[in-house]
């Protein structure tokens, strides 16, 4: 320390104090200047960021509770829409069941009126062919016992009886 006050020399202290000032001049003028401006700027687009984030994170909130009403209206919608069909569906059914069992009624209508006019026929057809077999014995029988005069003359005597007693 001592060798630094011998050689001190007040002339060389000046010059170095105004270079000292020039330089501390000329870097605030060219340098300081714009490394601050460099520096806000940074500092102003990095808030500009941290808003624009927190802007985008709002609006992502609110989309996200946007989509889950889109997603719960078209739940409920789906719903509906299942509801809707199961009722359609149960409506269809009962519907065709009706229209069978209305079907089947009419089928079964028309197989009973069937077999009554089928019945009705044979009882007519049993009916002719049993008046033509008593007819063919009667005439066979007539025969038999008309075939003598006496025997004829009984049967219109009891005939006659038969008339007058009536």
């Amino acid at each position: 320390m001592e060798t630094l006050l011998n050689d001190f020399s007040v002339g060389l202290f000046f010059w170095q104090t105004i270079l000292f000032v020039v330089l501390l001049f000329l870097l605030r003028k060219f340098a300081w200047k714009p490394i601050l401006n460099a520096v806000n700027e940074r500092e102003d687009s990095i808030q500009e960021a941290l808003d624009s984030a927190k802007e985008a994170k709002l609006e992502m909130a609110k989309l996200k509770s946007n989509n889950e009403d889109l997603l719960n209206e078209a739940r409920a919608e789906r719903d509906a829409m299942l509801k809707e069909a199961r009722t359609m569906k149960d409506s269809i059914v009962s519907e065709a069941k009706v229209s069978a069992n209305e079907e089947a009624d009419k089928i079964v209508a028309a197989a009973r009126e069937s077999i009554q006019h089928e019945k009705m026929a044979a009882i007519t057809e049993l009916k002719n062919q049993v008046a033509g077999l008593s007819i063919e014995i009667a005439e066979r029988i007539l025969k038999d016992e008309l075939s003598s005069a006496d025997k004829q003359k009984a049967i219109i005597d009891n005939v006659v009886k038969d008339i007058n007693l009536n």
